[in-house]
């Protein structure tokens, strides 16, 4: 039987195995990063933003060779533990500000900072930590960092990232075959973390907030991925929230996810069941996505 692996929704059969191998073979001194970005030069492994997907063929690179199909150069560099070079922030609980309790008018206008690569990440970063009850995970991939100001104060933070690759009820909703979600899955951003910090008390705020978001969120992605957002996606625990904020903001309820994870192996529940929002950017973002 023909060697095949699955990786990233992908197969990669005799043929491509044999490339590899004699990609190596055809370069037998150089390292292991060396091989990898001439394998994205080969397959035209590009993202969005122009830079080659240097981590994705590295990772197949290791998955073949721990599988046994192909022999990878010995190891030359170690880099950094990751786990220790990306500590979780220290929570800030002392860092708080004065209560505010207004209507929103009195707010205005709010100001939205993408502190991502900012002086100001560090403090978004501990923000999260501190209040958020899902604490503060490092984002992988694509991400910008939000912090809203009213009258030089933080109020809130948002955080933005890669969607995940397949969910049932927003794929049927979009209408996009399997290949055209995997062609098409950078233009959406998911909504990983929103905190409405504790000292403020204003009625509407997240709702404006994601007004607004949803306005800017394209262009400020298209300025560092280089590349634009037709879909903004989130997921919201429904044994805690009821989704009132997305509600009010006109997001679309698209279904319940399968309460299985990303990793699942078993086809079964391991977790709790959530409501996955949807909010078009543009009228014609099915067309944007490849749907015909």
């Amino acid at each position: 039987m023909d060697p095949a692996i699955r990786y990233r929704g992908r197969t990669f059969g005799a043929d491509k195995i044999g490339f590899i191998r004699q990609l190596i073979a055809d370069h037998p001194t150089v390292t292991r990063t060396v091989l990898s970005q001439k394998l994205c030069e080969a397959w035209n492994w590009i993202q969005p933003n122009g830079s080659p997907c240097d981590m994705v063929a590295r990772g197949l690179l290791l998955l073949l060779d721990r599988a046994g199909h192909i022999e990878l150069p010995a190891k030359r560099f170690s880099p950094p533990n990751n786990v220790i070079r990306h500590r979780r922030p220290e929570p800030l609980p002392f860092l708080t500000w004065n209560p505010i309790e207004a209507p929103l008018s009195d707010l205005r206008p709010v100001e939205f900072r993408q502190v991502r690569r900012t002086g100001e990440e560090a403090l978004f970063d501990s923000l999260i930590e501190t209040h958020h009850y899902l604490g503060y995970i490092r984002p992988v991939g694509e991400h910008l960092k939000y912090l809203i100001y009213a009258h030089g104060v933080p109020v809130a933070c948002m955080a933005w990232s890669s969607a995940p690759r397949h969910i049932g009820c927003r794929d049927r909703f979009i209408g996009w075959s399997a290949q055209t979600r995997r062609k098409n899955i950078h233009l959406l951003a998911y909504n990983t973390r929103f905190l409405l910090l504790p000292w403020i008390h204003v009625s509407y705020l997240a709702s404006h907030i994601l007004s607004r978001m949803a306005r800017r969120i394209s262009a400020d992605w298209e300025e560092v991925y280089r590349h634009p957002i037709h879909f903004l996606e989130t997921f919201e625990d429904r044994e805690r929230f009821r989704g009132t904020c997305y509600r009010a903001a006109n997001w679309i309820l698209l279904g319940l996810t399968t309460g299985r994870g990303k990793a699942d192996q078993t086809k079964k529940p391991n977790r709790s069941l959530k409501e996955s929002w949807g909010y078009p950017v543009v009228r014609d973002f099915r067309a944007r996505l490849g749907v015909r």
